[in-house]
């Protein structure tokens, strides 16, 4: 799949494979104020301007943040492996 993002606009496009990350429709409102984007083979994750994270795609590949949604505040970079995203947070852990 990919994914089209415009620094300073808000929003992202995606196309391809919809089990690869492809349908963002369920998190389109919420893609508001992005910083970053970061894909690994199967989903996609982006941080927004307040440090939140927003994950499409494969549940099994990251595409699914809920177990960890809490944790991911004041996120400043994600790293992405073949099936799996890292988040660096403000404090270095």
């Amino acid at each position: 799949a990919f994914a089209l993002w415009c620094p300073g606009a808000d929003g992202i496009v995606t196309w391809g494979s919809a089990g690869c990350g492809a349908t963002s429709s369920e998190v389109d409102g919420q893609l508001k104020k992005v910083k970053q984007v970061r894909a690994n083979d199967y989903a996609f994750a982006a941080i927004l301007a307040d440090g939140a994270v927003i994950a499409w795609g494969d549940q099994h590949a990251g595409g699914d943040i809920s177990a960890v949604q809490d944790q991911l505040r004041n996120v400043q970079q994600i790293q992405a492996t073949h099936s799996a995203f890292a988040a660096i947070l403000a404090d270095g852990s």
